[in-house]
Parts: C-alpha cells; sequence; structure tokens
C-alpha cells in the first residue's frame, strides 16, 4: 500500500507491444488475475482512449479501471485518476496499439502515447513482442523500442506465440545478446483471443464466459512467465498531487445501463458518485424508463444498432424519455445519440424508430469508419457545460448520418484542429454528441 509518508504511488508496470494485435490484452488479464489470486490488490489503468478494455479488467482485477490520457487530460485530472490507485500494492496499465503511438498534435498534457503514460507514472514498460516468423531478429524490435525514448523505463519483454523450445531458444540468444531481459515466453495457441466485432473486442457483459477465459489466463502466465520477476520490475513513480475527478451535471442521473448503452468513462461516473451525485440505472432493452425524478437522463454509447427491434418495440423507455424531456435535460453519447433520433438503419438495411426527440436518421448500412480524438467548443449549453466551453472526447463508430436538421451543439475538431462533420445536436431540452466525454478544458 502507497504511504503518504514516502510520497510515492504504489509500483507499477505498463504493458506495452510493437503494435496492435500482438496479445497485450491477454497477457493484461491473466496477469491482472494472476496477481489478484496471489492476494495483491492490484489497480488496472487503461492509457488511451479505449472504453472497452477497462470492463475486462475490472473482471480480472476485481477492482475498476481507469483511463489514463495524456492528450484529453490535463495535469490536474491526471493526478485525480492516479489518486484512484490509494490502497492498491501494485498498478498495471495496458497501453493502446504500439508504445510511442499518438497523434501529431499536442493535446493538454501530451500526445496519447503508452510511452507518455509510462514516463508520467515512472512505470516500466513490459514489451510483448510477437516472434512468429523471426527468431534472433525480433531482439532489434525489442532494443529499438528501449532505445527510441531512453527515459521511458524498461523492464523487459514476453514473447508470444513461440513456436517450439527450439523458436523460445533462438529468440532468448537474440535477447541476450541485445541486453534485453525475457520475462516469459508464451507458446502459440489459437484458443487465447477474446471475441471481437467492428470496435475491437465485444463488450465485458456480451461475453459467454469471461471468467472462466480469466482463469484460463491467469493460468497460461504462470506456467510461461515469471510473475516474481515481473512484480520485482515494478516502481513506483511520484504520489499525485490532491485533484478531484470531474463534478456531476446534476445531482439525480438516470443513466441508461445494459449490453446497448455500456460505454461511459469510469473516472466520470467515479468523480459524480465522490461529489454526492445519486447514478440511478436503468436498462432501455428491458422497456424500463428512467425514474421520473431524475434531474438528467443520460444515454452513453454502446451498440443500440445490434438491438434496434428491441429498442424501437421499448414503449415504456421511450414514454419515460419523452415525458423527462419535455421540462428536463437529455443527453446521448454516440449510440445514446443515436437513440435518441428519429430513426437507425442497421446493417441489413431495417429501419428502426427511435425516440425522435431529435431528428437525427444514421444508418449502419454502408459502413463509415469515424475514429478520434475530439475537441469540440459548445455553441449551445449541454449538463454540466457551458456555452463556450471546450470539452475533450474520442470518437469511434461506423454509422453514417442521412439527417441532422437540428441545431448543432458545438464545432468540433480532431486533434489536429481539422474540423470534423459530427456537430451534435440541440433541441429543446435534448443534446447529443457523436463523441465519447472524457473532460472539459479548465478555463
Amino acid at each position: 500500500m502507497a504511504d503518504p509518508m514516502t510520497d510515492m504511488n504504489p509500483p507499477g508496470l505498463m504493458i506495452s507491444a510493437p503494435s496492435s494485435g500482438t496479445g497485450k490484452t491477454t497477457v493484461m488479464l491473466g496477469l491482472l488475475r494472476a496477481l489478484a489470486e496471489d492476494g495483491l490488490v492490484v489497480q488496472p489503468y487503461k492509457s488511451g482512449p479505449d472504453y472497452i478494455d477497462p470492463a475486462f479488467h475490472l473482471a480480472a482485477a476485481g477492482r475498476p479501471s481507469f483511463n489514463l490520457d495524456t492528450w484529453a487530460m490535463d495535469a490536474g485530472l491526471l493526478d485525480a485518476v492516479t489518486g484512484q490507485a490509494a490502497g492498491a500494492e501494485i498498478c498495471i496499465g495496458e497501453g493502446s496499439m504500439g508504445l510511442y503511438d499518438g497523434v501529431a498534435t499536442r493535446g493538454q498534457s501530451g500526445f496519447g502515447s503508452s510511452a507518455e503514460t509510462a514516463k508520467r507514472m515512472g512505470w516500466p514498460v513490459v514489451l510483448v513482442v510477437d516472434v512468429g516468423g523471426q527468431a534472433q531478429s525480433a531482439a532489434a524490435t525489442a532494443l529499438g523500442f528501449k532505445n527510441y525514448d531512453t527515459e521511458v523505463p524498461f523492464a523487459g519483454v514476453i514473447l508470444n506465440r513461440v513456436a517450439s523450445p527450439r523458436h523460445e531458444r533462438l529468440t532468448r540468444l537474440g535477447m541476450e545478446k541485445a541486453g534485453i531481459k525475457v520475462l516469459g515466453s508464451l507458446p502459440r495457441r489459437g484458443d487465447l483471443a477474446l471475441p471481437e466485432r467492428h470496435l475491437g473486442l465485444i463488450q465485458a457483459v456480451e461475453h459467454p464466459d469471461l471468467e472462466a477465459a480469466i482463469a484460463g489466463y491467469a493460468a497460461f502466465l504462470r506456467e510461461n512467465v515469471d510473475l516474481e520477476a515481473i512484480k520485482s520490475a515494478a516502481l513506483a513513480g511520484a504520489a499525485p498531487a490532491a485533484a478531484k475527478l470531474p463534478l456531476p451535471p446534476a445531482q439525480r442521473i438516470a443513466l441508461a445501463r445494459d449490453a446497448a448503452f455500456s460505454f461511459t468513462y469510469p473516472h466520470l461516473l467515479t468523480g459524480w458518485r465522490a461529489a454526492g451525485a445519486e447514478i440511478l440505472p436503468f436498462s432501455p432493452l428491458a422497456d424500463e424508463a428512467p425514474a421520473a425524478d431524475a434531474d438528467l437522463v443520460w444515454l452513453p454509447g454502446g451498440y443500440p444498432e445490434l438491438h434496434g427491434g428491441t429498442l424501437a418495440a421499448a414503449e415504456t423507455f421511450r414514454a419515460g424519455l419523452r415525458k423527462h424531456a419535455e421540462t428536463k435535460p437529455v443527453h446521448g453519447e454516440c449510440g445514446g445519440y443515436m437513440a435518441l433520433g428519429e430513426a437507425l438503419i442497421d446493417k441489413e438495411g431495417n429501419r428502426h424508430q427511435m425516440a425522435g426527440l431529435l431528428g437525427l436518421v444514421t444508418s449502419y448500412e454502408k459502413r463509415k469508419f469515424h475514429l478520434g480524438y475530439r475537441r469540440a467548443v459548445l455553441q449551445a449549453g449541454m449538463p454540466g457545460f457551458a456555452a463556450g466551453t471546450a470539452l475533450r472526447g474520442h470518437e469511434f463508430h461506423y454509422s453514417t448520418i442521412l439527417d441532422e436538421p437540428d441545431a448543432p451543439l458545438a464545432n468540433v475538431m480532431d486533434a489536429d484542429g481539422n474540423p470534423v462533420p459530427e456537430t451534435g445536436s440541440i433541441k429543446g431540452h435534448v443534446t447529443g454528441t457523436f463523441f465519447h466525454l472524457i473532460t472539459g478544458e479548465q478555463a
């Protein structure tokens, strides 16, 4: 446990990789569970804006996971999120994409790379290297990552997808020559991949047997990595300055929460609760209306396109939503925004009636990829934020706008400051955005 007298955080590590698809999520989940099984209080983190992985981290570690995002977050918010490790004995962060991958234009604290997060936190990097199709040559990759920025602490590598004992021996020889510590060697197995869909992993709530999968990853890691060496490699960074998470946009917040609406950044909900707000969950898929005495209804992102028929038939939900919107605010993000619109057309071309509180019509018939950080300057107020406020968020979906007749909510730009057409909408008490809110900028 971190001792406030030492001004240090719990020791930690960053699980990263040269690129996406190398198996770092398998390593992350197995490591979280194995350390928890050993009796450690483990605090998981995700570097970057991914909002699916933290739910898997929670399932593996038994403790909520939080995003650390140097592009979107200022120093105060990064400190507040870092402070969520209070009471933990070890922190494990999972990187996004490759270790040094970020955006081209600096954000509030940096460019959004996992290397920046590792440096800021003082966490040595464990690089998961897919050695398929190479042996000694893998050491050149690892050495390049170690030396690219010598200020990034480097713990060593875990070799993944090792084909045979001979393959492992040759690969280890290369690492030894390069002075790279090998912390583990994972044999190639075809049954380890988590199920995926177009946004990456399926949601944790949808996994047919998530507990068995995570237990299997933990057993696999125990057999093939040096857990004691990994624990010993963790280092403690300086304790964060005292800072608070974002304040709630209302006192009583009815929050849609089910398989169609599940993407809300954990630091927001934790901050809302810490400030005394009441979160009142309800399920549109179960045709539940939001609490009648709620001050605000918030529809997070998710996968409404997979449940179009169910949502279209959810009369109690829609009636309750419409009643609330007559006098009080309703806000939707991405999938929640689509559900507030007039209609949603699924990938088969079926048109589903949505709540009709906004005129938005979206379609998945022709997939169009929308991905990236967003900075939005509000043209009108939305729950928790006045007009003129700048917000930081992240957009990730495959839908196309067919109609967006309402007044634009914001001027929205990508990470480089280029305008994007997904401005969000406002009509009466109802607002919506395609980006998922991470934070508002401090004036």
